[in-house]
């Protein structure tokens, strides 16, 4: 089945389950091995996922770049679900450079890639423009399906220079998720999204992401302005005020409802790939 790239008809949703800030001992539902990460996919892709974002964890469940963990998952991933498999490049706000170069020797099928600096809470997520172009160019040589994170309106313009630059990336389409609500980030508010949504790129499409209490105003206002959706534990482990989260799962499920509610079922994950550019790998 084709599918219109920048077409509204449909939702795209992503799960990002596991992040690198959380502690499995403060969040016992954090998939944090792989046979949990394999589950949690699979339940996720039951509830309507097309899009599983991954960060992966040591046997002390620590954040890991670790590249044979990472290909391990990617396989794992891979053999029991049909998702596209897209790995963080972000890692954890201390990951050095050539770490996270190095996730893209996973090969994934897609993977972030982050435009920018931001303060991240207390701490700082740094990307340098030499990383970014650094980064792009390994994702164009090995022909994997960037994800363009962007944190504040900065972000953007940087990545229209990148596009400027280095031309556009493997399989053809921009595809951005505006990340929300981080402290030291934009806003996730109606009137930020629909700001950041009218610099984007002609012809992108783009998900939102909103961190924490902005999960749901930022879920609708997405939805509403003709966005695709960001969810998991990596983002919130509150799924309503005083009620944690008991997977990922439920939250995938209700963003799906949402999108149902308006009118955009969520996309499959081979209709998510004809949109994105991601080749088949099954």
């Amino acid at each position: 089945m084709q599918t219109d790239r920048t077409s509204t008809a449909q939702t795209l949703i992503t799960v990002a389950p596991t992040g690198a800030e959380s502690e499995k001992a403060a969040v016992p539902a954090l998939p944090v091995t792989l046979d949990e990460l394999v589950t949690t996919a699979k339940d996720c892709r039951a509830a309507g996922a097309a899009v599983i974002h991954v960060h992966i964890r040591d046997d002390q469940a620590r954040p890991t770049l670790d590249v044979g963990r990472l290909t391990d998952t990617v396989h794992a991933l891979r053999a029991g679900t049909d998702l596209i498999v897209q790995l963080s490049t972000g890692g954890a706000v201390t990951d050095p450079y050539q770490a996270r170069l190095a996730v893209l020797d996973a090969r994934p099928d897609a993977c972030s890639l982050t435009c920018g600096t931001v303060n991240f809470g207390d701490e700082v997520f740094m990307n340098p423009w030499g990383f970014i172009k650094e980064l792009y160019a390994k994702t164009q040589q090995y022909g994997v399906v960037p994800e363009f994170e962007l944190f504040d309106m900065g972000h953007i313009a940087t990545l229209h220079r990148l596009l400027a630059e280095s031309g556009l990336p493997s399989g053809g389409h921009v595809h951005c998720d505006l990340v929300m609500g981080v402290p030291g980030g934009m806003p996730g508010d109606a009137a930020t999204l629909v700001q950041a949504v009218a610099a984007l790129p002609a012809g992108a499409t783009w998900s939102a992401t909103g961190i924490g209490r902005t999960s749901v105003p930022v879920m609708l206002a997405a939805l509403a302005a003709g966005g695709h959706l960001r969810v998991g534990m990596e983002d919130t482990v509150s799924f309503a005020r005083g009620r944690p989260v008991t997977g990922n799962a439920e939250l995938v499920q209700r963003a799906a409802q949402l999108a149902e509610i308006a009118q955009r079922p969520a996309l499959s994950p081979q209709q998510a790939r004809a949109m994105l550019g991601v080749p088949d790998h099954q």
